[in-house]
């Protein structure tokens, strides 16, 4: 004779992801024990293992009448539980892979301030050296550029400024005040000077001949 039975039908109409594992023994008085879990390797918070088995005793017929009355809702709900279990772990994972980012930001952040840090001291420090061995134009090109380090505009201005005082009079080789004597005419054109000499001596020739030719004493 055969025997038809809908418990597997009933099984797979249970609203749950995961599987099921139902454990069977005999207890005294032709009673039988059950134990209904249901595990979901996909959920990664091991908060999972806390949830118990459900405990189900009875007659075989009890159970027969009773069994998924009994297991279908704390299946469904134990189900629903792991599933926001693992969705809960994949955004608590992707917030510390978010965090771990911005972390990582943070440092390259501070990493690159530092190292920005680090030029500009050694760049003032530079100036510094130059400026007691009396390079004062040295020491003003060592000075920064403000577009470089736009946090620190105030002291570089105030640096180039405390600089090229020591120097302004100077900087663009300005000759204010000085007088350069003009070298004579001889230096450039030597046959000149000779030329000029004889001309001033026939001038002188031509004088001393017009004086006697012009002197009435001379006549007599």
């Amino acid at each position: 004779m055969e025997t038809t039975t809908n418990f597997f039908n009933q099984i797979a109409q249970l609203q749950i992801i995961g599987d099921l594992h139902i454990t069977i023994a005999k207890g005294a008085e032709d009673r039988l024990i059950v134990l209904v879990m249901l595990q979901n390797e996909a959920c990664g918070d091991s908060a999972k293992h806390s949830i118990p088995p459900l405990n189900l005793r009875g007659t075989a017929e009890e159970l027969d009448s009773g069994f998924f009355e009994n297991i279908t809702t704390p299946m469904e709900s134990a189900s629903g539980l792991m599933v926001d279990m693992e969705g809960y772990m994949k955004q608590l994972e992707d917030t510390k892979k978010q965090s771990a980012m911005e972390k990582e930001k943070a440092d390259s952040k501070k990493k690159e301030h530092e190292a920005k840090d680090k030029k500009f001291s050694e760049a003032m420090a530079k100036a510094d050296e130059l400026e007691k061995e009396g390079k004062f134009r040295e020491a003003w090109i060592k000075v920064p550029e403000i577009h470089e380090f736009p946090l620190k505009a105030e002291e570089i201005r105030r640096r180039k400024s405390e600089l090229s005082a020591q120097f302004a009079p100077d900087l663009f080789g300005s000759t204010t005040g000085q007088t350069i004597p003009e070298p004579p005419r001889e230096a450039f054109f030597p046959e000149y000077a000779n030329d000029s000499s004889d001309a001033q001596e026939h001038e002188t020739d031509e004088e001393e001949t017009e004086y006697w030719e012009n002197d009435p004493e001379a006549e007599e």
